[in-house]
């Protein structure tokens, strides 16, 4: 059996309102992430929860992503964004990705619209029933482009922000895999960012789908017309 993962935990911030202790010494079962961590956390602590998923990570004083893997001594920081509020987010995810959740992270207070895709794994293909999906994600050049194309949508579009959440790994049928979120003051330039960012998301962001059929399974080259 392997040893338990011991590392130091500081909050900041909001964060660090919602705990009793900081900095905090936590030993968790290995293989540890910063995903295991924050849960063993939340338990310890029930005012994390209210962040939801907006709590940003970073591990020895760089950007961590849930899935993180942590190592003996490690210091893990847990902080809300650095603006105070919403904010662009680009995240991957092995769990369930709650859509309403995701949709009120780029929510403010001079925006008249928040528009959501939701993209979630189909039964029928081309007349062939999937029985389940695999996402599978180059997960930091993945986050990069992700990235890439908040900046650019910015550009393109009058959007207050943008915010994508993909989850890789098994999708049973009904399963989200992609939500994409945009803000904007008017509705129409929400429409156009979150259509242009699907597209470009099936274009560039490397992400690779397999589809389990009843009688056989195949990766999927996907266009930006593929719905």
């Amino acid at each position: 059996m392997n040893e338990p993962v011991k590392i130091r935990v500081l909050f900041f911030g909001a964060a660090r309102d919602a705990v009793d202790t900081n900095p905090l010494e936590i030993s968790i079962p290995a293989p540890a992430t910063v995903s295991s961590a924050f849960r063993n956390l939340v338990a310890r602590f029930s005012g994390l929860e209210r962040f939801g998923r907006s709590l940003l990570f970073a591990v020895n004083q760089e950007y961590a992503t849930p899935e993180t893997v942590l190592q003996e001594n490690d210091e893990l920081a847990v902080f809300p964004p650095v603006s105070g509020g919403s904010h662009d987010f680009f995240e991957l995810t092995t769990e369930t990705i709650d859509v309403g959740e995701v949709a009120r992270r780029v929510v403010l207070p001079e925006c008249g619209a928040t528009v959501t895709l939701d993209g979630y794994a189909r039964e029928w293909t081309k007349g062939k029933r999937t029985l389940y999906l695999v996402y599978e994600a180059y997960d930091g050049m993945a986050l990069t482009e992700m990235q890439r194309l908040g900046a650019e949508a910015h550009e393109r579009f009058d959007i207050a922000h943008l915010g994508i959440v993909h989850r890789t790994g098994r999708l049973e049928i009904g399963e989200t895999s992609v939500v994409i979120a945009a803000s904007a003051p008017h509705r129409q330039a929400a429409f156009q960012a979150c259509e242009w960012a699907i597209k470009e998301l099936k274009r560039t962001v490397p992400i690779w789908k397999k589809e389990v059929f009843e009688n056989g399974e195949e990766w999927v080259t996907t266009d930006s017309t593929d719905k």
